[in-house]
């Protein structure tokens, strides 16, 4: 996480509480900033119809209607379920700007959002998301 977050989020944990609830692997994610291997998301090619709400802390962030195939090795969104649902930070790691993307409930890293890349969606917007960052709650039926 960026050490100029000032933003008090509605669910607050101490690092041990968040260490505690998370794996390693989810940790390093949602609350270092981190990134998961491409491909080896179990949310990358999922076409169960529901809701992507934050693994960390229950939030809804995106809706399968708007997932698609991006094919860039992590989940893609084109837009999230509502507009207070995730906070975009500016992210100027690893030498370059990106816009990064947060969960606006708790704080935890999801990805990173991409603009003007060509893809046929209605924003013209990727939502790369680390699917450990996620999980899915199907539809009713699905």
């Amino acid at each position: 996480m960026s050490t100029e977050q000032t933003r008090r989020y509605a669910v607050q944990k101490t690092d041990a509480e968040w260490r505690a609830q998370l794996s390693p692997e989810e940790y390093q994610v949602l609350r270092l900033a981190g990134t998961e291997r491409p491909w080896t998301s179990e949310y990358e090619d999922e076409t169960t119809e529901g809701v992507y709400a934050c693994r960390a802390c229950g939030a809804e962030l995106f809706t399968s209607t708007t997932k698609f195939a991006s094919h860039c090795g992590w989940p893609s969104f084109y837009d999230p379920k509502d507009s207070g649902a995730v906070e975009l930070v500016e992210d100027r790691s690893l030498g370059m700007v990106r816009t990064e993307v947060r969960c606006a409930n708790c704080g935890s890293h999801l990805g990173h959002v991409f603009e003007g890349e060509g893809y046929p969606t209605p924003t013209d917007q990727r939502f790369c998301i680390n699917g450990i960052s996620l999980t899915l709650r199907a539809a009713a039926g699905s």
